[in-house]
């Protein structure tokens, strides 16, 4: 199928497409790597009378760091989020599950903004940077506003950016020396959506033990934070007996949905799974890093 008929702009400055989006509102849709937009325009599953292409806003596109915050332009393609030693070494959870997305020519085109915006249930970005406290800057005419991603992201491919808004930044706190990261999922396929997702991110005291736990998980609706299975690890020593009861508590708090590739019950067990493999790699990642 081909798109319906729509109006094209090109604007030059964010100030430019925020414009834009001043004038057009609801009937216009932002494109920057199209990687999800175009198949959903060929399919008419959505008909914006305009879109506006924001790929000559290269002032989008950065990685910065500062204050103990690394920045993210929206526009940054996810192939260098991927291939970044600044990202890795700031925020080394980016690094592990940027290449799970799809493919390599996709990740060459798609954006984090993009990517994060989608905001698909079984995507990568939004499950990340949820685990990470992450928080995004967007702009309109009406001026500028800082919302955390967990106020960002609802349920099935929505978000509470408005239609006048733009997506400047993404920023989250830098790794500290004690910390320690875990990503994991599982898809029939590479490159397929995943069944189930989970991200882990540890902060360990002098002693080993756990100071500040985040857990985020997927195989639903959206990216959950998994407080109960946070709350289970906080304060112990992570060893396997803990692990499990961590594992079972994630289970038990994830909300999944079935369908025709995996119902309901099988989607929980597996992100028990996946919560232990990514814990693993946490308590790994900082062993590694502390005896370099």
């Amino acid at each position: 199928m081909k798109p319906a008929h729509f109006a094209l702009d090109t604007p030059e400055s964010a100030s430019e497409a925020l414009a834009l989006l001043s004038a057009h509102g609801d009937s216009a849709k932002v494109i920057a790597g199209g990687q999800s937009l175009v198949p959903m325009l060929n399919f008419r599953l959505v008909r914006p009378e305009r879109l506006i292409d924001i790929n000559r806003l290269d002032e989008l596109s950065y990685l910065r760091v500062a204050d103990g915050v690394l920045a993210i332009g929206a526009l940054t393609r996810q192939h260098e989020i991927e291939t970044s030693p600044v990202v890795a070494k700031e925020a080394p959870l980016l690094t592990q599950a940027t290449p799970f997305i799809a493919h390599p020519s996709i990740r060459h085109r798609g954006t984090i903004g993009g990517s994060l915006l989608h905001n698909d249930p079984s995507a990568e970005y939004p499950l990340v940077l949820l685990c990470l406290d992450g928080e995004v800057e967007v702009a309109s005419t009406r001026g500028n506003r800082t919302i955390a991603l967990r106020d960002l992201i609802l349920p099935w491919f929505s978000t509470t950016l408005e239609p006048d808004e733009l997506l400047l930044e993404i920023r989250v706190p830098v790794a500290g020396e004690s910390s320690g990261f875990g990503f994991e999922e599982l898809a029939r396929r590479k490159g397929d959506f995943a069944l189930a997702s989970v991200a882990v991110a540890l902060d360990f005291d002098g002693s080993g033990r756990v100071e500040r736990a985040a857990i985020t998980g997927t195989a639903g609706r959206l990216a959950q934070r998994l407080a109960g299975a946070e709350q289970a690890l906080i304060g112990e020593s992570p060893t396997e007996a803990v692990i499990r009861d961590v594992t079972s508590a994630a289970a038990a708090e994830i909300e999944p949905v079935g369908d025709i590739h995996a119902d309901e019950d099988y989607r929980r067990h597996l992100l028990g799974v996946l919560t232990g493999r990514a814990l693993r790699k946490a308590i790994g990642d900082r062993a590694g890093s502390q005896e370099d």
